[in-house]
C-alpha cells in the first residue's frame, strides 16, 4: 500500500480487510455461471468491509465509529458463509477457502475489539459505601402485625360505573 494519508489508512485491520478484498476478486475470477449471484454478493460484502471500517473510523462520535465497525464485522461473517455456499457447490476449493477465512477470523477479531472500545457508556470505578440500614428495616417489620387490611371499596354492582367504554374490562 502507498503511503498513509486519511486516518484509516494506518489501521492494520483495514489494509488487512484491502488485502482480503483483493484475494476474493482474484478468486471469483474463475466464477461463472451457477456461482455469478454469489460472486457478486461475495464481492459486494467484501467490498463492505473496508468501506465501513474508512467510513466509521472517519465518524467523530464513538457511538456511530462503534456501529459501523459492527456493520463490518457483519459483513466479514456474511463473506464467511458465502464461501461455505461456494465450497459446498464447488465453486470454490476447500483450501482457498479455509486460507481466506484465516483472514477473515482475524479481521473479524480485530473488529470486534475495536467495536467494543468505542461502543457504551462507561463510568469510572468507583467503590461506593453501600450500607445496609437494617435498623430501620427491622423497626417496619415490628409493626407489620400491627396494621389492619384496608376494607375493599368495590362498588356493589362490579365495574360498571367505573368503565368508560375504552377499557378491555366489561361487566357481564
Amino acid at each position: 500500500m502507498t503511503e498513509p494519508i486519511f486516518d484509516h489508512d494506518r489501521l492494520d485491520v483495514y489494509r488487512l480487510s484491502i488485502g482480503y478484498v483483493a484475494a476474493a476478486f482474484d478468486v471469483s475470477k474463475s466464477l461463472s455461471g451457477l456461482h455469478r449471484h454469489a460472486r457478486d454478493q461475495w464481492l459486494r460484502a467484501a467490498q463492505s468491509i473496508p468501506l465501513n471500517i474508512a467510513e466509521g473510523n472517519g465518524k467523530r462520535s464513538l457511538k456511530d465509529r462503534a456501529r459501523f465497525f459492527d456493520i463490518a464485522r457483519g459483513s466479514a461473517f456474511e463473506c464467511a458463509a458465502i464461501q461455505d455456499v461456494l465450497v459446498a457447490t464447488d465453486g470454490l476449493e476447500d483450501v482457498a477457502s479455509r486460507e481466506l477465512k484465516r483472514m477473515l477470523k482475524r479481521i473479524v477479531s480485530m473488529l470486534t475489539r475495536m467495536a467494543m472500545k468505542f461502543d457504551g457508556v462507561r463510568e469510572p470505578s468507583v467503590d461506593y459505601e453501600l450500607g445496609n440500614d437494617y435498623e430501620h428495616e427491622h423497626r417496619d417489620a415490628e409493626h407489620e402485625h400491627e396494621r389492619k387490611p384496608e376494607p375493599s371499596r368495590a362498588p356493589k354492582d362490579g365495574l360498571r360505573d367505573y368503565t368508560n367504554g375504552k377499557s378491555i374490562v366489561r361487566p357481564r
